[in-house]
């Protein structure tokens, strides 16, 4: 399997520059052999994602939000490590995804991320995983993805 950042290029995705956090807190922590990514938010062409999925959002929008958060997880995951060479695996990803009460396909659209994972990583990309609906996001998003990832020392 080729290198991380070999298969963003292949795959012909640009990671976007990783967001500067909109409170309080960092955007990621290494502790002990694990990175530790704060949420984060979808940005599709440079403007965030906002809506509600069951309501003003379609299921394709929705994924392309998901996608969109895990392109900023691997940014902020490349701008604390130096290199996603250094991703060992991918462990869990948590997902909110701002919705109707009704609306009950989140896996699906969470989807988006996960799959985008295994694309860049392929079987180190296979992870645990929550997708909960809510009924607000910070800014309106319509998606946030946190993750926790396995680290080589570097």
């Amino acid at each position: 399997m080729m290198k991380p950042e070999e298969q963003l290029a292949s795959l012909g995705i640009a990671l976007p520059q990783a967001a500067a956090p909109v409170a309080s807190y960092v955007p990621t922590v290494e502790h002990n052999g694990l990175l530790y990514v704060s949420g984060q938010l979808p940005f599709i062409n440079g403007s965030l994602a906002t809506g509600r999925l069951g309501e003003d959002v379609g299921m394709e929008r929705g994924i392309e939000a998901a996608r969109a958060c895990g392109l900023m997880i691997l940014a902020q995951s490349k701008a604390a490590l130096g290199s996603l060479d250094r991703v060992e695996r991918i462990i869990k990803l948590g997902g909110f995804v701002n919705s109707d009460p009704h609306f009950t396909d989140q896996p699906k659209i969470i989807n988006g991320a996960s799959d985008l994972m295994y694309e860049v990583f392929g079987e180190a990309g296979r992870h645990s995983r929550a997708a909960v609906g809510v009924p607000a996001l910070p800014l309106g998003a319509v998606v946030e993805i946190d993750a926790i990832i396995a680290v080589r020392a570097g």
